[in-house]
């Protein structure tokens, strides 16, 4: 922990969301020293429930709750919503995960936090539009936002991306660095002798998913069109031992190397296959070709030839291999973290903040201990 980089100490920070992208956000700022003081609900984040878990204590709710105070309130209550905004009042950084137009009807608006609160509200399609309250998970909103279509298998067929939940992660990051702007924002007017003044940010998973997409977006605005596979033949190709290896492709000749490699000379001499728009042409010829030669070795076996000639490979793992690889114990790039109820559970560091494992709190594991602080 000593060192840790932990920039935001002394901040208070009221996370009244759920889930996985509110919560990650609120889970990097107390990473980054912040006090953060988690609301949730009698029954708890809806997080607790899902993955391996033990009582009311999930992997998923670790994962994004780690360092933070847990007070169960119950909002429909009367009490539960004075306890709420007595929290906030002393509030810098307010989070919340409402469908829009929830967190007003409960009084959870930046009215209620410090004059110069950072105000952030999170949710599927923004707080305005037609949309607005259209109900949003991370899956569909990788449909909606094109992000399935990218991502065409070898098979051929469009595929989310699997467990991770890409869209989520990205939207937490993407709240994370708006507060990070705003409070440094806040810094500078203080140090220039002004009065720092409240920001309310509305982070959505739609336009989260977008910014990921960028380049692929405006490629596509500008053609009108969907262009043609970027790399033909890069992609996942399975070895004769049943386990699968990853080739990258970046420049025309990757793929004369790529050919002899193989020992498919001929695939660099057919003119079907000159160029990577050609090649993307007839994928229908050329993969099968290719899939055939790579079934004639294991996979670590083409790693370790691919790797050789310098080109871009490695083996398709398991997060249980990335936990087991050499590289990974060198660095010290997981750090166990001895979770109540869960046991000893190995995290990947977060990037550059330094090591961090404090555990995930149970669920209103900090009510009295919180409201008593209040004064309540």
């Amino acid at each position: 922990m000593a060192d840790s980089l932990q920039p935001y100490r002394g901040l208070f920070v009221l996370d009244a969301s759920q889930g996985i992208a509110g919560p990650y956000c609120a889970t990097q700022l107390a990473a980054c020293g912040a006090t953060v003081v988690k609301i949730e609900p009698p029954a708890g984040d809806w997080s607790r429930g899902l993955s391996t878990r033990e009582g009311t204590q999930s992997v998923m709710h670790v994962a994004f709750n780690r360092g933070k105070r847990s007070v169960m309130l119950d909002l429909q209550s009367e009490a539960g919503r004075a306890a709420m905004l007595k929290l906030a009042a002393g509030a810098d950084v307010m989070l919340e995960a409402f469908r829009p137009g929830v967190a007003q009807r409960l009084g959870l608006v930046p009215a209620a936090g410090k004059p110069d609160v950072v105000f952030l509200s999170v949710s599927g399609f923004g707080q305005q539009g037609p949309h607005s309250e259209r109900p949003c998970t991370d899956s569909v909103m990788q449909a909606y936002s094109g992000m399935v279509s990218l991502n065409i298998g070898m098979d051929g067929v469009p595929h989310r991306t699997g467990q991770i939940m890409a869209v989520d992660m990205v939207t937490g990051l993407s709240a994370f660095i708006a507060v990070q702007a705003a409070l440094a924002e806040q810094a500078r007017d203080r140090v220039a002798g002004a009065t720092p003044r409240a920001r309310v940010l509305d982070v959505s998973l739609m336009q989260s998913a977008a910014a990921l997409m960028g380049f692929n977006i405006a490629e596509q605005g500008m053609l009108g069109r969907v262009p043609p596979v970027a790399n033909m033949p890069a992609g996942t190709y399975q070895g004769s031992d049943g386990h699968w290896f990853m080739v990258a492709l970046l420049r025309e000749p990757d793929y004369l190397q790529f050919c002899g490699i193989i020992g498919r000379p001929d695939l660099a001499a057919d003119p079907r296959f000159a160029s990577f728009a050609l090649r993307a042409e007839h994928r229908d010829a050329l993969l099968p070709e290719i899939r055939a030669a790579a079934a004639t070795q294991p996979a670590a076996e083409w790693v370790r030839r691919f790797q050789a000639a310098r080109m871009l490979c490695d083996l398709v793992n398991t997060p249980l291999d990335w936990l087991a690889d050499p590289h990974v114990q060198a660095v010290g790039a997981a750090v166990p973290l001895d979770q109540p109820g869960l046991g000893t559970l190995p995290f990947p560091r977060l990037p550059g903040l330094g090591p961090w494992s404090v555990p995930a709190p149970g669920l209103g594991e900090h009510t009295e201990e919180v409201l008593r602080e209040i004064g309540l």
